[in-house]
């Protein structure tokens, strides 16, 4: 073998060593599981905003967002190895640690309220008249499913006197009631906003109403143990760009919509102003992860029908991992 050549392997060696030490160095990019079929009008947004604008690039992870139609398909998702983190509801990821039938940590929280409202046929004038009535859902189990019973139930409502229907996505839902198939249902502000058919169709709760009847942590980004263990790096790039696109659109919520008109050219402009208005002070900055506020979701969940039979009490220290969203805001120029 020449000098030449000797010296050529060796370099080619040395550089493939230095691949496989980078933290990113995978043939498989970092896949995020969604629950939207398309980006979706809420600050939500920001998992994939984060990636179309190049966030995830700049903070040195290579992304891959996988789409499914709920939370309980996520979770299906994140358990056959289909995705390494899942935007998921904070209730689920709860039960699922409580019943010990996956190991989750809750790593951020993109937007902690989804902005819901509630709305109904027009002859129903009060949340008491819904019942007897027909409430749609994306699917039992899904966020708007068991945010809306809590939110109900808060209002007077009867829960077990309404008949919940799994229809889909928010806007089936709303062609849903549109078409009289069902009475009311929860859709996100921006879909009741984009509606074009509102004919016959009113308001029943507001965004605010809704949030004061339930001021829960409502999504959370998660991992399992193992990723976060074993992907470390890749978790806590993503945590960066997540904070960060979220930190800029805060600071300028023209390029939220500038981005949204991209994302979504069959929403007018204007609509999309109206909504950066509306989500002024929704953006998450700091990560999400306030212990208060964790331990306030904690307590409504398990004092819901739904954790009844839970067999033990998992607290937020048990599953919530602030270290990346530490190290983030420790890059980024802390809160």
């Amino acid at each position: 073998m020449t000098g030449f050549a000797s010296r050529y392997l060796a370099a080619a060696l040395l550089l493939s060593l230095a691949a496989l030490s980078t933290p990113f160095a995978r043939a498989e990019p970092f896949r995020i599981i969604i629950t939207e079929p398309e980006t979706p009008l809420v600050p939500n947004a920001v998992i994939e905003l984060a990636d179309r604008l190049g966030y995830y690039k700049k903070a040195g992870v290579e992304v891959e967002l996988i789409r499914v139609k709920a939370t309980p398909s996520a979770v299906a998702a994140l358990r056959s190895g289909q995705g390494d983190m899942a935007n998921i509801g904070f209730d689920i990821a709860l039960q699922l640690n409580a019943r010990a039938q996956m190991q989750l940590r809750g790593v951020i929280v993109p937007d902690k309220a989804l902005p819901f409202v509630i709305v109904a046929k027009k002859d129903i004038a009060t949340p008491k008249q819904l019942e007897g009535r027909v409430f749609g859902v994306s699917q039992v189990g899904s966020v708007d499913y068991v945010q809306s019973r809590m939110v109900l139930s808060k209002l007077g409502v009867g829960i077990d006197s309404l008949r919940f229907l799994a229809v889909g996505q928010p806007m089936i839902r709303a062609q849903a009631l549109a078409a009289g198939q069902i009475d009311a249902t929860a859709v996100t502000l921006g879909t009741w906003l984009t509606f074009p058919n509102k004919d016959g169709l009113g308001l029943l709760v507001d965004q605010a109403a809704y949030y004061q009847a339930a001021p829960l942590i409502t999504k959370l980004n998660v991992v399992t143990a193992d990723t976060a263990k074993n992907r470390h790096k890749e978790v806590e790039a993503v945590v960066h760009a997540i904070l960060a696109a979220s930190r800029d659109f805060a600071k300028a919520p023209e390029s939220w919509v500038d981005a949204m008109a991209q994302a979504r050219p069959d929403v007018q402009r204007e609509q999309l102003e109206v909504l950066a208005r509306a989500y002024a002070k929704s953006w998450v900055v700091d990560g999400g992860l306030d212990e208060r506020e964790l331990e306030f979701t904690t307590d409504a969940f398990y004092k819901s029908d739904d954790f009844k039979d839970i067999p033990r009490r998992v607290l937020p220290a048990e599953w919530i991992d602030r270290s990346f969203v530490e190290t983030a805001l420790h890059a980024l120029g802390g809160k």
